[in-house]
């Protein structure tokens, strides 16, 4: 009959050595799962406002500017900045700052929603609004997305 302590060994290896053993394995697969060695998972750069589009118009009808020109009469009545940004990660602003002759005539602020949008501002024509025009796309942040010129003329 066997010893007292060689009954315990039995009971132990019964008993213990299983759980030993599974504790074992399964550290083994969590460290070929994610070895240490491995770099750490790699972010996704946060998406930018990005303007996709940007033209002067005489119109915008649905949307949609029309006839674009780098050139406009007086008897258009009006002249349009359409801009469209895609993708737009969270609402923000941006304006559109009217220059006539370089100096600042009007700014119009615009909100742009996600996931794209579009956008644009007007101004009315007068005859004392002839000569050379700009129009800068800007962030809220000041950045130029870009700067569109145009003249008026008779």
């Amino acid at each position: 009959m066997a010893s007292l302590p060689g009954k315990l060994l039995v009971v132990f290896l019964v008993v213990a050595a299983p759980l030993f053993f599974r504790q074992a394995i399964g550290a083994q697969k969590d460290s070929s799962a994610t070895p240490q060695n491995a770099a750490p998972p790699v972010e996704q750069p946060s998406q930018k406002l990005t303007l996709s589009q940007a033209v002067m118009c005489e119109r915008v009808e649905n949307l949609v500017p029309s006839k674009s020109a780098v050139v406009f009469s007086v008897i258009a009545g009006q002249v349009c900045c359409f801009t469209a940004f895609d993708p737009v990660p969270q609402p923000t602003l941006v304006y559109h700052r009217w220059y006539r002759r370089d100096e600042l005539s009007t700014q119009t602020r615009l909100r742009v929603y996600p996931p794209k949008w579009s956008t644009y501002s007007v101004i009315q024509l007068r005859e004392t609004d002839k000569g050379p025009w700009r129009v800068e796309v800007v962030d809220q942040n000041g950045h130029v997305f870009e700067t569109l010129r145009f003249s008026i003329t008779d």
